[in-house]
């Protein structure tokens, strides 16, 4: 999932990083991790974000498993809120105390991270072993400027996951391959059950398939173009408002996630854009306690392009730059992306691996996994900006008001691009 950081909080951190103690040369890899791993020494600190209950336990058991494979090196465990860890890695980053060796990282962070020069580049280091066995989607949020600042953990997208009791109900034989078609569908299934088809959610994470559909994203960074008022987002946030008006439920937006949650699980609305973390709460609902086979799984519909494609979300492990054991940092990072640890915390955790390899018939024997694990082939990842995380913020206020009926959705998209101007200086519009 993305979150976004202020344009103050961002101009600080462009600041601070060009001051940053990441890169010290005293810090430099020796080469033992690829020549002689058994030799290698040193003391690591490395920062987890997983669920500290249901989670973590297989995190730390993983961790035993390594440092008794490389006696020599000890790993602290420390675990840290998803919530806190953006801003308490960048503290740590820019002042050059206390930041951890290595860090689990939202994928959408590995830009940002990368440009202000907190984590190291891996290409060639021992943290990047058997590059060919990682799916193209999470392997592609490593990336920043042709080199690659982080390893693929556990990975997720968003797809289309329905009510197929609902669907029976209403004669729907198969899931909607398009917005035309998800609002047909909707329309039939309140016709003849009285559910409403969908919730939909307010965050403009969750908007993100609808610009994919339409090929375009916030901004192409390749022509340092902002494209979030382009006639294709206009058109695609247009049919997000279409889908709102005709087919969603009345929409709480001070607890449109819990509320969408509810709807969804005890069988108030039908259909619902969401990843597979919410499959553990889905099920624990009236719809599909007890029946978790009731709960379908498909790709979220495509727009004008033919093409499903959702944003490719997940966590990578990257190394802090100015870690005095890169070493030990690289084995670490390697040993916990390897294929076998991924097959541990897959059937432990249930959250999708990113190495092919790592799809065994143990992982696929959990049903939310073999139904997203398709899915992840329509994952792409966002666009690779440092300053993508503060973009969706003025985004989503402007979102919220042309749901709303605040404003169209042309004004609404160009006061939107104006706010982006000021976060990516050069950048036309």
């Amino acid at each position: 999932m993305r979150r976004g950081i202020s344009a103050v909080a961002m101009a600080a951190a462009i600041v601070l990083g060009a001051t940053a103690c990441g890169g010290s040369s005293d810090n430099k890899s020796t080469g033992d991790a690829a020549k002689d791993p058994a030799g290698v020494s040193g003391d690591i600190t490395y920062w987890d974000t997983s669920d500290a209950t249901n989670e973590a336990p297989v995190y730390q058991s993983l961790i035993k498993d390594f440092m008794a494979k490389y006696p020599k090196i000890k790993v602290k465990y420390v675990n840290v809120p998803f919530s806190d860890v953006e801003n308490k890695f960048k503290t740590a980053a820019q002042s050059g105390k206390g930041a951890p060796d290595v860090v689990r990282a939202d994928v959408g962070l590995i830009p940002e991270y990368a440009s202000n020069h907190y984590i190291a580049p891996l290409d060639g280091t021992a943290a990047l072993k058997d590059t060919g066995d990682f799916t193209q989607g999470p392997l592609n949020t490593t990336k920043y400027e042709g080199k690659t600042y982080g390893v693929p953990s556990v990975t997720d997208t968003l797809g289309l996951l329905y009510n197929k009791e609902l669907f029976a109900k209403a004669g729907i034989t198969k899931p909607p391959t398009t917005w035309d078609e998800f609002i047909s569908v909707s329309k039939t299934i309140k016709d003849k059950t009285g559910v409403t088809g969908t919730y939909v959610n307010p965050d403009t994470y969750f908007l993100m398939p609808l610009l994919f559909g339409e090929g375009t994203d916030l901004a192409d960074a390749a022509a340092k173009k902002i494209t979030i008022n382009s006639p294709e987002a206009v058109k695609a946030v247009t049919k997000a408002k279409e889908i709102y008006d005709t087919s969603s439920a009345k929409v709480d937006f001070a607890s449109a996630y819990d509320n969408m949650q509810t709807s969804f699980k005890n069988g108030k609305v039908a259909m619902l854009i969401q990843g597979p973390w919410s499959v553990s709460d889905d099920i624990s609902g009236s719809a599909f306690k007890g029946k978790e086979s009731n709960l379908g799984y498909a790709p979220v519909p495509a727009g004008s392009t033919g093409k499903p494609q959702a944003p490719t979300g997940g966590h990578d492990l990257a190394v802090y730059q100015g870690s005095k054991n890169l070493d030990a940092s690289y084995l670490f990072t390697e040993f916990m992306t390897s294929s076998a640890s991924q097959v541990t915390i897959a059937t432990k955790t249930g959250t999708l691996p990113t190495r092919t390899s790592a799809y065994t018939p143990a992982v696929t024997a959990d049903p939310k996994i073999a139904g997203f694990k398709s899915i992840m082939d329509t994952a792409r990842p966002r666009v690779a900006l440092a300053q993508v995380g503060s973009l969706f913020t003025p985004l989503q206020q402007q979102y919220v008001k042309i749901l709303q009926g605040q404003v169209s959705v042309q004004a609404g998209l160009d006061a939107a691009a104006s706010e982006f101007a000021t976060l990516l200086p050069g950048f036309t519009k």
